[in-house]
């Protein structure tokens, strides 16, 4: 499409930025990705960081959550609350979010295959707490299709997960207005080491997928695809990651007016959650993370981003203490209130270096849309194993050039410097698996069995047809059905994924 010198934030295509006064008008979302040990302890740090300025939650849950296992499953031992809250029923979600005004704090839900489950139970809480649906902002990630090429943790065959996000989509665009659907996720097959242009072109890919899916099950592109946003990762690469982000939004906007034929301006905008590299972290010298991060979080904010996560200095050994989390929040809050940029709409277009690399983006994205295309789309290119392939290969070169010293890493490939610091880490509480395990067992002992059987029997009737799967979800986590219950019901019913 190329950029015009006429192009202006807030008009199609939208390459300087969704909205006319971009940050003039009001800063991006401050979003903390936090979650850890258990929901006591997560809130705590939740609570914490809204405290010290954040502006928006970021929920990361574990393994065994993801995968629709409770806490007390042979394959949940040893990952309880490791890399995330441990989520297995109401009752945790309760505690979750206790004290936290969910009419006033948007949240962001890292989830996927057990998405419509997680959604329910921040429903029934909201509910529990009176607080109109309608009022309830936020997103959840329900981006099933990137899980199958970069990430893993899926559960059901392809077809059968888009199913149940297309039910997300159907559901809140009834129930929950101001909800997003779905973030559609390049973060992760950026990790997984893939180049910028594969990480816009394989999530336009995916995206298309959905839309394609929504469509065909009769809903609204208009309606729907205002509620759609997208999740990128901001990389080493400085003036890239400003281009490609800005070009993100141009290339979202030509796909849903000319493939879609949406009409509605909202449903053209490629909004988008930023954060900053995970990968790009050093266990050496991790006080050089900080110039890292501070780095790719100007980008993201020269690039126009919605909302944002920066990661910790010590992520690269643990978990965030939150002195670390505290340093990564206030390194956003600096850029957003001390460094001037944020007076300008787009500051760096006009310059031929931003341009040029915009438009040299946008052309590598549409030649490997148009091999999609071939190939049948995104899930026929991911059955084939094409999308993993080239990612393997961009990665595989990139560490070629690392240990080359092509590519230099300060502190890891040049510059070392021998070091007997031992920094702190968090250290989870040890104790908090065998509290999470109590909760769960007193849950089940307190619960009315009939209920719950009831609600489990309707939710497998409806898997086995068409119905929308939400409202029964919904008065399953109602009934403190478990997570693992909830998710076993939808196996017996669609089978599980073998890759």
């Amino acid at each position: 499409m190329g950029s015009s010198p006429l192009e202006k934030a807030g008009e199609f295509p939208f390459t300087s930025g969704i909205y006319t006064e971009m940050y003039r008008e009001r800063l991006w979302t401050m979003r903390q990705y936090a979650g850890f040990s258990s929901a006591e302890d997560s809130n705590a740090r939740y609570r914490y960081l809204l405290g010290n300025g954040q502006t928006g939650l970021s929920v990361a849950f574990d393994l065994p959550t993801q995968m629709g296992y409770d806490s007390d499953h042979e394959l949940a031992e040893g990952e309880v609350g490791r890399v995330g809250v441990p989520i297995n029923s109401l009752a945790d979600m309760e505690i979750l979010l206790d004290r936290i005004p969910l009419d006033k704090v948007s949240t962001s839900m890292t989830i996927n295959s057990t998405a419509a489950i997680l959604l329910a139970l921040y429903v029934a809480v909201a509910e529990k707490q009176g607080v109109p649906l309608e009022t309830l902002s936020g997103t959840i990630q329900n981006d099933i299709l990137k899980e199958y090429v970069a990430r893993g943790t899926y559960i059901f065959p392809p077809k059968a997960s888009l199913r149940v996000v297309t039910d997300i989509f159907e559901w809140c665009n009834t129930h929950l207005p101001r909800w997003n659907t779905i973030s559609i996720s390049g973060y992760h097959i950026r990790e997984a080491g893939s180049t910028a242009a594969q990480e816009l072109a394989f999530t336009f890919a995916n995206a298309i997928a959905y839309v394609e899916a929504a469509v065909i099950a009769g809903l609204d592109v208009n309606q729907f695809g205002s509620r759609l946003s997208f999740f990128w990762n901001a990389h080493n690469d400085f003036l890239e990651e400003v281009a490609k982000f800005r070009v993100s939004r141009r290339i979202w906007a030509g796909i849903m007016r000319d493939r879609f034929g949406a009409t509605n301006p909202k449903a053209m905008m490629c909004r988008f959650h930023t954060q900053t590299g995970g990968s790009t972290l050093t266990a050496q010298q991790i006080d050089n993370n900080v110039v890292r991060v501070t780095l790719q979080a100007f980008a993201a904010v020269l690039g126009g981003t919605q909302s944002l996560h920066t990661n910790a200095k010590d992520e690269a050994l643990a978990l965030p203490t939150e002195e670390s989390a505290r340093v990564a929040l206030r390194t956003q809050q600096i850029i957003g209130y001390e460094s001037g940029v944020t007076q300008y709409v787009d500051p760096l277009a006009g310059s031929y270096v931003i341009e040029g690399l915009t438009d040299k983006l946008e052309q590598e994205v549409n030649a490997y849309l148009t091999q999609i295309d071939e190939l049948g789309g995104a899930v026929a290119a991911i059955e084939r194993g094409y999308f993993q392939d080239e990612i393997g290969r961009s990665a595989y070169e990139y560490q070629q050039r690392i240990e080359s010293e092509e590519q230099i890493i300060v502190g890891l490939n040049k510059f070392e410097s021998p070091s007997s610091d031992h920094p702190e880490t968090l250290v989870l509480d040890q104790q908090a698996t065998i509290r999470q395990l109590d909760r769960l067992d007193q849950t089940r002992r307190n619960r009315d069995p009939e209920s719950v059987k009831i609600a489990l029997d309707k939710l497998e009737a409806a898997a086995r047809g068409t119905t929308n799967l939400m409202p029964f979800i919904l008065d399953c986590v109602k009934s403190y059905a478990t997570l693992g219950e909830i998710s076993d019901k939808l196996r017996q019913v669609f089978g599980e994924y073998g890759g």
